[in-house]
């Protein structure tokens, strides 16, 4: 038996166990092949009894050679001679099963023979990218392992859950890239498109002059459809692991422990040496995705993240959408004391928090790495521009040479940016990937707005004037990651928003833009407005069905216009050292919103409303009135400052000699662009 392929893994060696090998599964095979050959007489119970007895003495023969008992003893340390002909696909049907059947009653031979098998596979995908579809073979091989079942019992499963490294304890502070790198799964769910994960797919696929636009939409096509494919399998290895009620515990453990290692990856700034990698966070995002897309809502315990079982580590000092550091320590004391409050954590509530958490150290780190490279890619562009229009003002200067590296660095960097991008279009841009988020996302505003009212869909404003607690002790990310994921969505991937589940997003939206008190932080509240102004028409056309929605919802046409008004001038003081310059484009989004609405009939009526007797009308005109006359002073005050630039350009001389580009390119290339390709 041979097998084609580059890989040292997955080429059969030639010694005596093989040729044994070799022999016994051609001789399982004919099994196979008189069945199909003759199954009439093959039916016959004496025949199918003595074919059956071929196949059984076959495998035992198998699990003698794979022991080393026909020459000698192997380590469990060495190369299983059987992995080869797993990633090769060159088993006959059943082969596998059957040795999982005869060797799983037996521990110490199922362990010797299936922990090098396990070890191999997990070699094998360590060695395996996409830049070809070898990956699929180990992963391919492992899923499969994982579904052989007998009975209730899913013997690799509980071999795989028990091995040393199934979830190793963290020994340094790198503890997010520590179970990435010695988890068992780690390598499987470490196969990635991004270029800072693993380089050789942009090399292959999104470098040379021979890259069009219909090549790279069609190469980003191929592997999205690779990546669907190594998650699929990722989720039936974990998926059986889970059903496998020995196991069950154990996956959720390690599905914890994912999450809480990498508590980091939701920080600004991080440092990515300290966590797991994007793509693998989405893999496992991906995964967790399917495993709750069946929950029922009902079925979910709100009050999961105060039980004293909750297996995610929500630190004391997380942010909460409104309770103070001490109003959370005295609500959940009072909560502990009797712990009779607490129902028994069930899977579909541990499954759907899990996911929830995921969400928030995986697709939105993604989305501000993103957004900062497109950022470091407009700036990079903008500055080869400025060096080569003002080439003819240094090619003869002291500083040429100088100039001339800073061009050659700006464009190889340029290139490396570019490339990464292409790469990060393929593994964050996915409609696939997105729509189940949107959806997920969905199912959380509903059981938020069932904790801010029970009678959700049918939700009345104003609401009641006494926050739940529960609701208030929620983590301040659990709304916040809503409005950061449609901000990034609306921008880069509009034709998403066109799903069912909107209409939840949006009735989100006026419910707590039009209930303030809700929310201690005003930038929250700013974010929201924000997604109302980014889905504006006037700003981006692909969303006037859902700023429709938005201005046509019922409970915007009565409340969603105070609210803004109150919001416009509440943003004042924010309690921020930005707060000055905040204020300005926060109230330019509400004015941008205001015209639309006021082009709405249904809204006239609550503008009349509050021009006549509003309590936040007066309030709202002299703010009006006071930024606009700031406006117009500094307005006068640049044109002042153009003049005078103006003037200074007419000595052509002396306009020459002034620095433009070095200083702060210099801080850009060294300071800026280092934090954008980590």
């Amino acid at each position: 038996m041979s097998c084609d392929s580059a890989s040292d893994r997955f080429t059969i060696e030639a010694c005596k166990e093989t040729e044994m090998l070799n022999y016994l599964i051609e001789r399982f095979d004919s099994v196979g092949m008189e069945e199909r050959k003759a199954p009439k007489m093959c039916s016959q119970p004496n025949v199918s009894q003595l074919l059956s007895n071929i196949r059984s003495q076959c495998i035992s023969h198998v699990a003698l050679v794979l022991q080393g008992a026909l020459t000698q003893p192997r380590s469990p340390l060495q190369q299983s001679l059987l992995v080869p002909y797993m990633l090769c696909r060159n088993l006959p049907y059943g082969f596998i099963q059957e040795l999982v059947r005869i060797t799983h009653q037996e521990e110490e031979v199922f362990k010797q023979i299936f922990i090098p098998i396990l070890r191999g596979l997990a070699l094998a995908v360590k060695e395996c990218s996409f830049d070809s579809d070898n990956f699929k073979f180990p992963l391919m091989a492992l899923a499969e392992l994982c579904e052989i079942k007998f009975g209730k019992t899913h013997p690799v499963c509980n071999l795989a859950t028990s091995l040393p490294l199934w979830c190793p304890k963290p020994l340094s502070p790198g503890c997010g890239r520590e179970i990435q790198r010695l988890s068992y799964l780690g390598a499987f769910f470490g196969l990635s498109v991004f270029a800072e994960d693993d380089i050789k797919v942009g090399d292959k696929y999104f470098s040379g002059p021979a890259i069009t636009m219909e090549n790279t939409r069609v190469v980003s096509q191929s592997l999205q459809h690779y990546l669907e494919s190594a998650r699929g399998d990722l989720f039936k290895v974990l998926h059986n692991i889970l059903l496998n009620g020995e196991t069950r515990e154990l996956a959720l453990n390690y599905m914890a422990a994912l999450v809480n290692y990498n508590v980091k990856k939701a920080q600004m700034q991080t440092d990515d040496k300290l966590v797991s990698t994007d793509g693998f966070m989405l893999n496992f995002l991906w995964v967790l995705q399917q495993l709750s897309m069946k929950i029922k809502l009902d079925t979910v315990d709100p009050y999961y993240i105060f039980h004293p079982r909750c297996r995610l580590g929500v630190s004391l000092e997380e942010t909460r959408l409104k309770a103070t550091m001490e109003e959370l320590k005295s609500w959940m004391a009072e909560l502990h004391e009797d712990p009779s409050k607490f129902s028994e954590p069930k899977f579909p509530t541990e499954c759907f928090f899990l996911t929830l958490h995921t969400h928030h150290l995986s697709i939105l780190p993604c989305c501000r790495r993103y957004i900062r490279r497109l950022r470091a890619i407009r700036e990079l562009n903008r500055t080869v521009e400025e060096l080569k229009n003002s080439e003819s003002q240094w090619k003869d200067s002291p500083l040429a040479s100088r100039h001339r590296e800073m061009l050659k660095r700006c464009k190889t960097q340029l290139k490396k940016l570019v490339r990464a991008k292409a790469c990060a279009d393929v593994g964050l841009l996915d409609e696939n990937l997105l729509r189940r988020s949107l959806q997920f996302y969905s199912t959380v505003i509903q059981l938020i707005l069932r904790m801010v009212d029970p009678a959700y869909p049918n939700i009345t404003l104003p609401l009641n004037p006494e926050i739940p607690k529960s609701f208030a002790a929620l983590p301040e990310f659990y709304v916040e990651d809503v409005a950061e994921f449609l901000l990034f969505v609306v921008q880069y991937s509009p034709q998403v928003l066109y799903e069912p589940c909107v209409q939840d997003v949006v009735t989100f939206l006026v419910v707590f833009i039009c209930s303030q008190h809700y929310i201690r932080n005003p930038y929250l509240i700013a974010k929201l407005v924000e997604v109302l102004f980014v889905t504006n028409p006037a700003v981006q056309p692909r969303t006037q069905r859902f700023s429709e929605m938005m201005e046509n919802h019922p409970l915007s046409i009565k409340h969603l216009v105070p609210a803004l008004m109150k919001f416009y001038t509440d943003v004042e003081h924010t309690g921020a050292t930005s707060e000055f310059y905040d204020k300005f484009t926060i109230r330019y989004h509400i004015s941008t919103i205001f015209k639309s609405l006021w082009q709405n009939i249904a809204h006239h009526g609550t503008f009349m409303e509050e021009f006549n007797s509003g309590k936040q009308f007066v309030r709202y005109i002299n703010m009006l009135i006071n930024d606009t006359t700031f406006l117009l002073d500094e307005s006068l005050e640049s044109l002042k400052r153009i003049h005078e630039v103006q003037e200074e350009m007419k000595n052509k001389e002396q306009w020459d000699q002034l620095p433009r580009v070095c200083a702060p390119l210099y801080y850009f290339l060294n300071q800026e662009l280092p934090a954008v390709l980590q």
